[in-house]
């Protein structure tokens, strides 16, 4: 029998942190049919990034079903939006970093669709996240777009997840219960 398990959920935190682990465990206590959707793109002449995901895939259950999805998120959210389903997105950092090459318009839009269609799903959707702003502001122009759009889009997505998680150093704190929640936000300048 499932438990009850609310529809959004945020895990965020920086790296190696164990959000994946976190995130692993709330999907098996859904008890629902597992798609991990996967945002991150193999490169075959990378073979540190194909070592990390190997060890992501073997540590998934095998009945869970793994979609590739890099680009089309709000599309999969769509397609699996029935109560049957949770999909544990990993990750958003990964997802935000292959849109880099899209101006502010097309990726205002794409956030957009993205969160309506997170409005309109039945499914339990578990999003993965990194922390990437607690360091010093990069120093190249990209840099700073990855962060100011992962930093915003994790915020406004926050807004409507709950719970929201921070795990840090293998410990995971509620958010939802510990924080509060910035009043009126909209959106970072």
């Amino acid at each position: 029998m499932a438990t009850s398990v609310p529809q959004i959920i945020l895990i965020t935190g920086p790296a190696r942190s164990g959000k994946s682990e976190w995130a692993e465990t709330l999907a098996i206590q859904t008890g629902k049919a597992v798609i991990y959707v996967a945002t991150a793109q193999a490169q075959p002449d990378d073979v540190e990034w194909l070592s990390r995901i190997e060890k992501h895939q073997q540590r998934r259950p095998r009945e869970w079903k793994t979609v590739l999805v890099p680009i089309e998120l709000a599309g999969t959210i769509r397609e699996y939006s029935q109560d049957s389903y949770c999909l544990l997105v990993d990750s958003l950092g990964t997802w935000v970093a292959n849109w880099l090459d899209q101006d502010e318009a097309v990726w205002e839009s794409t956030t957009k669709a993205l969160l309506e269609s997170l409005s309109q799903t039945q499914a339990t959707i578990i999003f993965v996240a990194e922390e990437t702003g607690w360091g010093v502001i990069p120093a190249y122009p990209l840099g700073r777009i990855f962060r100011d759009r992962l930093g915003q889009f994790v915020r406004r997505l926050a807004m409507i997840a709950n719970p929201v998680y921070l795990v840090t150093g293998g410990h995971v704190l509620n958010l939802s219960i510990l924080g509060v929640p910035l009043p009126n936000f909209k959106s970072l300048p």
